[in-house]
C-alpha cells in the first residue's frame, strides 16, 4: 500500500444537482448528455482487464412500499438493475452481483441481459458485508474494484471510466465519488481536514448537528486497490448506531495505515442518486424522458 495522501480532483459531470427528494435542473446543459449517448459516447470506453465491478442489490427497499426488490423497479419498463449492468458491462467483463433479499428474482433478472457472479448476502448486515461476500469471487487478475449501487440507473460508464483513471493516475488506495447537495439530507457525509483531505464519511444516523450541515456528500460509488480492499474488509467493526459493517469505515482504516485516499467531486447529484421511494422512482423516469435516455 502506498503513503498516505488525498488526491482531488474536480469534474464536471453533469450539471445538474438534487435535494433528497427531488432532482432540480441547474443548467439547460443537461441536452448535452443526452447527445452523448445519441453519439454514442458511452460506447467508447475500452474496458479493463484487470478492474472488477461488484454491483450491491440485496437490500428489501422497504421505502418502497412493495414486496419487490427495489433493484426490480423499474424506469422506462426496464429494472433499475440493469440499467447499472449497462454502465458496469462497458467498462469492464468482470462483474459480481451482490443479492440477498429475494435472490433468485434479482439473479434471474440479471442473467436476462447479462453473464456474472453471483455474491449471496444472507444476513443484511451492511455494505461493508455485501463487499465482503463478493471478494471470493474476484479473480487474481483483478488489481483495483468499482463499487457501485443497483439503484442507481443514471450512472455512466463514461464516469466510472474517470472514476478508475483518476484513482489510477493518483496511485491510491481508494477513491470516493462524491457530490454536493443543496440538501443532503439522507446522506453520508464527506468530512475533510484542514488540508482537504478526506478524513472519514459519516453516515447521517451517526452524524453530529454540525456535521450534517456539510453539503459534500458520499454517492456510495468507490474504486478501492484489490490488495488494500482484501485487508480492510476483515477490519470492519459494527460499531455504530445500526449495528452494520459500513463500507465508508474503509476510508478511516486507510488514513490509520498511511494509504492514500482520493477525492473525486462533481457538481451533479442526480446521476448518482440511488432511489428509495416511488416519487424518486417517477421523477427520474420523467428526467429520462426529457434527455431521450
Amino acid at each position: 500500500m502506498k503513503k498516505r495522501g488525498t488526491a482531488i480532483l474536480w469534474v464536471p459531470l453533469f450539471l445538474l444537482t438534487g435535494t433528497a427528494g427531488a432532482w432540480y435542473l441547474l443548467f439547460i446543459d443537461y441536452k448535452r448528455w443526452s447527445m452523448d449517448i445519441i453519439a454514442g459516447v458511452e460506447c467508447s470506453i475500452m474496458k479493463y482487464p484487470d478492474v472488477a465491478v461488484v454491483i450491491l442489490a440485496a437490500g428489501k427497499g422497504s421505502r418502497m412500499k412493495s414486496d419487490k426488490p427495489k433493484v426490480l423497479h423499474t424506469v422506462k419498463e426496464k429494472p433499475l438493475i440493469q440499467w447499472v449492468l449497462e454502465c458496469a458491462d462497458q467498462v469492464t467483463g468482470h462483474i459480481v452481483v451482490v443479492v440477498g433479499h429475494l435472490a433468485e428474482q434479482v439473479k434471474a433478472c440479471v442473467s436476462e441481459v447479462i453473464s456474472t457472479g453471483f455474491a449471496i448476502q444472507k444476513e443484511l448486515l451492511g455494505t461493508g458485508d455485501a463487499v465482503k461476500t463478493a471478494l471470493p469471487l474476484l479473480s487474481k487478475d483483478i488489481s483495483d474494484v468499482v463499487i457501485l449501487c443497483g439503484d442507481v440507473p443514471l450512472i455512466r460508464s463514461k464516469t466510472v471510466d474517470s472514476l478508475v483513471c483518476a484513482h489510477r493516475d493518483n496511485a491510491n488506495d481508494v477513491t470516493v465519488l462524491a457530490v454536493e447537495m443543496d440538501d443532503p439530507t439522507g446522506y453520508g457525509r464527506v468530512l475533510l481536514d484542514v488540508r482537504g483531505e478526506v478524513s472519514v464519511i459519516r453516515e447521517e444516523v451517526d452524524a453530529t448537528d454540525a456535521e450534517k450541515q456539510i453539503r459534500l456528500i458520499n454517492s456510495g460509488i468507490y474504486c478501492v486497490c484489490r490488495n488494500f480492499l482484501d485487508k480492510a474488509i476483515g477490519c470492519l467493526g459494527q460499531n455504530n448506531a445500526q449495528g452494520e459493517y459500513y463500507l465508508t469505515d474503509i476510508i478511516g482504516l486507510a488514513r490509520q495505515w498511511r494509504c492514500r485516499v482520493g477525492l473525486m467531486v462533481g457538481n451533479s447529484a442526480y446521476e448518482v442518486a440511488g432511489i428509495n421511494t416511488i416519487e424518486q422512482l417517477l421523477e427520474v423516469e420523467t428526467l429520462m424522458n426529457e434527455i431521450d435516455v
